[in-house]
């Protein structure tokens, strides 16, 4: 093990963290959003099925609260651990911005999270739906300030350069930097898509089970309408991100399209096996001039290749393929959200195949965030803060034998709470559906003997 570099094991480690962190943020700041449409759909109308689908998906909402923040908890002790050499050089930035996410967002959420768990039939309607309002309001909240540190280390603004460390000159600048509003936008959208394929996964495994109550039927269309309208968006909010990207990161860029030279008239890579070694890509597939087009809006526009940044440019290979991996899960994402859209206005209800494609994708949404944020994370490298300090500079003096022993403790422990986490999730489906799927008319709207679902407004308040 001791011969194993720190930085690398450091690297790998931070990368296991945020990986599993990430995955739960991703699900509640939308979810949230989510469950407030249903509280509200069911004070509007009083029909039980969008406080039957509310109950069910506040249970996955905590759980995935409750795991996101005790992962984010490992992830503070890295600062300290891992990479001393952070909170050195930019503490004074990096410190404040995740001091404001606590006071701003966490308190907030955790004050009413109690309430809109608990309090259905301890407090009024209104403030039970306020309750839901400010814990969605406070999850949004913290992704501003998570955003608003990382964009800062994408395209640092706002600062200058005192022995070594970085002093704020403008609070403005430094959180609303360059590449801030789009990186928050195509965040936010991702994680509405994520839990729109959630909601679409999990309802339709519902429905595959025999479960045709209307909380499912409500969930299902909420899933596939809310992917169907964001999915189409996301491309051009990505798009956008990707020009701003190319403005201010062109390093990056350049590894996400697999140029390695500085060219006029860049072709597009669709596909390729990048090798470093000869500074080319083998077994390419291309479309002649595409990537000036959509880069430059020029057919023979140049774009800068890797040739461009000597020293200080990411690794092509993970950059270009997690790049792909994104763009191709999201195209299947909006594939999958209009066949389910249209399937629903035309029969009412989704057919066999549909059901089963979608209980497939149901963590979809995971598969194309981590791609996403692994684009743009490594993309970022060799530098942990754009053009201020290098990763290497900043990493732990902490031996590579104590770094590798945890870094094995968090991969086993973060395999057993995935796991765990999908198989509860899957068992709230099945408990919640207890009772339709024993009975032989589960498909009469409105009569459900579920036990954990009630189809009488009054019941609900009772």
């Amino acid at each position: 093990m001791s011969t194993f570099d720190p930085l690398l094991l450091s690297r790998i480690q931070f990368a296991v963290n945020i990986s599993f962190h990430i995955l739960f943020p991703m699900i509640t700041i939308a979810l949230a959003w989510v469950l407030l449409f249903f509280k509200i759909q069911y004070d509007r109308s009083g029909d039980s099925q969008w406080i039957n689908a509310y109950r069910l998906w506040v249970k996955v909402f905590a759980l995935s609260f409750a795991l996101g923040v005790v992962s984010g908890i490992t992830m503070s002790f890295q600062f300290g651990t891992n990479w001393p050499g952070y909170m050195e050089t930019v503490g004074n930035i990096a410190g404040p911005l995740l001091a404001y996410e606590v006071l701003t967002a966490f308190f907030l959420e955790a004050t009413f999270l109690g309430i809109m768990l608990f309090g259905f039939k301890r407090v009024s309607n209104r403030v039970h739906t306020i309750a839901t309002a400010l814990v969605a309001i406070g999850t949004s909240v913290s992704a501003f300030w998570i955003l608003a540190l990382n964009s800062w280390m994408q395209t640092p603004a706002g600062f200058e350069m005192i022995d070594g460390a970085a002093h704020v000159t403008s609070w403005w600048e430094a959180i609303f930097n360059p590449s801030f509003g789009y990186r928050l936008l195509h965040t936010v959208t991702a994680s509405f898509l994520t839990a729109s394929f959630l909601l679409a996964g999990l309802s339709a495994y519902r429905w595959r089970r025999g479960d045709r109550t209307p909380a499912v039927k409500a969930a299902l269309r909420t899933g596939l309408y809310l992917a169907a309208v964001l999915a189409p968006m996301q491309i051009v909010i990505g798009d956008l991100h990707g020009l701003n990207t190319l403005e201010h990161q062109p390093a990056k860029v350049a590894a996400m399209e697999g140029l390695w030279e500085t060219r006029k008239g860049a072709p597009l890579v669709l596909f390729a096996i990048p090798d470093a070694t000869t500074q080319s890509n083998k077994l390419a597939v291309t479309v002649p001039k595409l990537a000036s087009l959509i880069l430059t809006h020029d057919l023979d526009g140049e774009v800068q290749g890797i040739d461009a940044f000597p020293d200080a440019h990411p690794p092509v290979g993970p950059v270009f393929w997690a790049f792909r991996i994104m763009v191709a899960t999201g195209l299947l994402m909006l594939l999958m959200s209009w066949l389910g859209t249209f399937a629903m206005f035309r029969r009412g209800e989704p057919g066999p195949a549909l059901t089963r494609g979608l209980i497939w994708m149901t963590f979809s949404g995971w598969l194309a965030v981590l791609s996403g944020w692994y684009t743009t994370e490594i993309g970022r490298q060799p530098f942990l803060v754009a053009g201020i300090l290098r990763t290497e500079d900043a990493v732990t003096s902490v031996p590579a034998t104590s770094i590798g022993a945890t870094l094995i403790a968090y991969l086993v422990m973060y395999a057993v709470l995935i796991y765990a986490y999908v198989s509860v999730v899957f068992y709230l489906a099945r408990q919640a559906g207890l009772g339709t799927t024993k009975k032989s008319a589960p498909r009469a709207y409105g009569t459900s003997p579920l036990t954990h679902e009630s189809t009488s407004p009054e019941a609900d308040h009772a």
